[in-house]
């Protein structure tokens, strides 16, 4: 979807995104990304299964449950979502949260948080808190699990760095990061081509991570203990499980 989908207020950010509570959107998504996730009406437009699906060429599902997977069938203890997300992952998630776990869902976009809100049903395992991935309120060492789900490529990479270093001092020794996103693809890739042109009109940022490993953007004092990597549609997707 192109930033002129929304061209009716002259403005493209949503009329409240400059100061919400006592956070500041990030010019970088007022900038970058109004269109998807800043504008009332990018919610109206993206939260739709079909389409969500369709951005990621018939590959969500996939992805989605591969994430899933890497959490376990029955996910326990102190679970952390950076960012909300279009589609049904976090409800998924939620149907896999073992009775006395809790699953707390950050998020800098108080309209992402109001959107994800009315999917989930009430459940007191569940907190949605208005913050910023670079600086969690959280103590060290204070979650089990933490999901980045294709928030990073949308991240400036001083932005990314902050928010791998984060959820890496927020996680307890033995936990882990589970990270879904883009990646290059293979030079035969047919969408080669058409990627490289959505990202430069609409994902800016995302051109980073066909130039680098996630692993390059990971704090140089903390080290996960082991990682897998995994691609996925010929190298067009990725998946890291990091363990502190």
């Amino acid at each position: 979807m192109p930033p002129a989908a929304f061209p009716d207020d002259g403005h493209p950010a949503h009329p409240e995104s400059r100061r919400a509570g006592a956070l500041t959107i990030p010019r970088y998504l007022e900038q970058a990304y109004w269109w998807a996730y800043v504008h009332p009406k990018a919610v109206d437009v993206f939260e739709r299964e079909w389409l969500v699906n369709a951005i990621l060429f018939g590959n969500y599902a996939r992805l989605r449950d591969a994430a899933l997977r890497a959490m376990g069938e029955h996910i326990s203890g102190r679970i952390l979502q950076v960012a909300c997300v279009y589609g049904n992952l976090t409800q998924r998630l939620l149907q896999r949260l073992a009775p006395d776990a809790s699953l707390e869902v950050v998020d800098i976009l108080p309209i992402q948080l109001k959107n994800l809100r009315e999917k989930l049903p009430d459940d007191a395992r569940v907190k949605l808190t208005h913050g910023d991935s670079t600086a969690l309120a959280l103590p060290d060492a204070s979650i089990d699990q933490v999901l980045l789900f294709f928030l990073l490529h949308e991240q400036p990479e001083h932005v990314r760095r902050g928010t791998l270093a984060e959820a890496m001092r927020v996680v307890r020794p033995g936990g882990k990061i589970i990270i879904v996103d883009y990646h290059r693809p293979h030079a035969w890739h047919p969408l080669r081509p058409l990627m490289r042109q959505v990202f430069r009109r609409l994902e800016p940022y995302a051109i980073d991570l066909w130039r680098h490993g996630l692993d390059e953007f990971m704090p140089a004092d903390v080290k996960p203990s082991v990682s897998s990597h995994r691609t996925f549609y010929g190298g067009l997707y990725q998946k890291w499980v990091l363990t502190r």
